[in-house]
């Protein structure tokens, strides 16, 4: 039988070794304390994040191998991606409504019966993000926000959580503008946590668990400062292409 580590009474920037998960299913690390923003921020700053459904226990994740964006080679859009933003008319805005992405990527979608992204979870990542820590990017045709992504900055790697588009295209654009921002500011790697064939239609890549923790060793204590997100004024998509 297979024991996983409680969480429930361990201090908030203690956690597992990644390397003692579960191969299946894989990655899963540990189960139980809580969303703190200390114990949320000691988390990905170690490689580890929480994913788990409504009504379960927090289960904590690493998986091997982690899915990841190189955030230069994802700066070049394909000549789809160019006539959209040529055509689209959109805005661009960082942190306008870090909530309102949140709540927008936890909406129903086609052939999935939940989402994992519960009220707890809202207010959690509210409040990393009241505190400077969580971001997000949102598209809008004037006043409709018609896509956006949000995800957890530690040093100089960003944790992308969850995207969405409400019209065609809405979520590449939000991650394209992310990925710009982050490789004007020198963050080489965006993740993307859990492989799927859509984020590898994206121009992510799989990268061994042992690679992405010292990549992350390295990233997570080299500081961006917080006024690089508040500096970003709205822009344009058409300007991205």
């Amino acid at each position: 039988m297979i024991r996983l580590p409680l969480l429930d009474h361990w201090p908030a920037e203690r956690f597992p070794d990644p390397a003692e998960a579960l191969h299946e299913p894989s990655g899963l690390l540990a189960f139980g304390g809580d969303l703190s923003p200390e114990r949320l921020r000691a988390a990905y700053a170690q490689g580890i994040f929480p994913w788990f459904n409504e009504g379960e226990p927090i289960l904590w994740w690493s998986p091997d191998p982690r899915c990841v964006f190189r955030t230069a080679q994802l700066c070049q859009p394909n000549r789809s991606l160019r006539r959209l933003l040529a055509r689209c008319g959109w805005q661009v805005t960082v942190d306008r409504d870090f909530v309102g992405v949140m709540h927008a990527c936890a909406a129903p979608r086609d052939g999935q019966p939940g989402t994992w992204i519960s009220p707890e979870m809202i207010d959690a990542y509210a409040t990393l993000h009241a505190r400077g820590h969580a971001h997000s990017v949102e598209v809008w045709r004037d006043a409709t926000m018609v896509g956006g992504i949000y995800g957890v900055m530690s040093g100089r790697l960003f944790s992308g959580e969850s995207m969405f588009s409400r019209e065609s295209g809405g979520s590449k654009v939000a991650l394209l503008a992310l990925a710009r921002l982050l490789r004007d500011w020198g963050c080489p790697l965006l993740d993307a946590q859990v492989t799927n064939p859509h984020l590898l239609s994206l121009g992510a890549e799989e990268m061994p668990r042992a690679d992405y923790l010292a990549a992350l060793r390295t990233l997570a204590y080299q500081p961006l400062e917080s006024s690089d997100w508040t500096r970003v004024t709205p822009m344009d998509a058409a300007t991205l292409a």
